[in-house]
């Protein structure tokens, strides 16, 4: 038997379904306005760059998981790097903390490759692991940038104490450097040291920003939606029963009441 106490749950499911299906069909139709995120935007930059100096480019997916949020994030920006790095023919490297993780960016540089169309291009080495010490990796990997001098170095994922001995490194090398990672207590250390940070959210869209991709973008729409609408319904929901109070209106504050509760 249908409960009609949980309609209200039925009528936001269908909403948000019904947005979710309009905002892919106008993004194949007329693409989606998504804000410039300057982090992203200057990929190119940093990657031609090192093109331009023949240098290699650095890539950290940090000290997570392959569970881990951030470092699927990560990946998909790594997707992203890869492909233009194959176009430009320039070097990559990067250097895993997590061997799970390892294998997974393995499989994601090689498939970028192949989409620039340079297969021949690709090495195994580009992929490699360094140490699960939190500290060995980073004076591994502090060595590795001070020796090959990069042109750019991007330090994207999820990251702890060892972001700043990272950063400050690369900078010292003269290299262009993009960050992101979700640890607030981490982010000053990279304003400080590297040229672009990735804050917040940015992090998340990075890889429906980079790769334009109708299904993901319109999910980053729905979650704006989303979030557009919840301010909206928690300053109606507060002023409606603010009002009920006042005026002692039961009936308002049952009606209230019934349209805000979850299951």
């Amino acid at each position: 038997m249908f409960n009609l106490a949980r309609l209200n749950n039925l009528v936001l499911l269908v909403v948000t379904i019904i947005v979710f299906f309009w905002t892919v069909s106008h993004a194949k139709r007329k693409g989606l306005f998504i804000r410039r995120i300057a982090g992203l935007d200057a990929i190119d930059e940093a990657i031609g760059r090192a093109t331009e100096m023949g240098r290699p480019i650095f890539y950290s997916t940090g000290i997570g998981g392959m569970s881990a949020i951030p470092t699927i994030a990560s990946t998909s920006i790594l997707s992203e790097v890869a492909r233009k790095v194959a176009s430009y023919d320039t070097q990559l490297k990067v250097p895993h903390f997590d061997p799970i993780v390892m294998t997974v960016s393995k499989e994601i540089v090689k498939q970028a490759y192949t989409e620039a169309e340079r297969p021949d291009s690709y090495r195994d080495d580009i992929n490699f692991f360094v140490s699960q010490d939190q500290f060995s990796y980073a004076a591994s990997v502090d060595g590795m940038i001070h020796r090959e001098k990069p042109a750019a170095c991007f330090f994207i994922g999820h990251f702890m104490a060892e972001s700043l001995l990272l950063a400050e490194v690369g900078a010292t090398t003269g290299a262009i450097q993009i960050a992101g990672t979700e640890q607030e207590s981490q982010l000053p250390f990279f304003f400080t040291s590297c040229d672009y940070t990735l804050i917040g959210e940015e992090l998340y869209a990075a890889g429906a920003y980079l790769s334009k991709e109708p299904m993901l973008l319109s999910t980053l729409k729905v979650q704006d939606f989303g979030k557009a609408f919840v301010m909206f319904a928690v300053g109606a929901g507060s002023l409606l029963l603010l009002a009920g109070t006042w005026f002692n209106w039961q009936p308002l504050l049952k009606v209230v009441g019934h349209i805000f509760k979850a299951y």
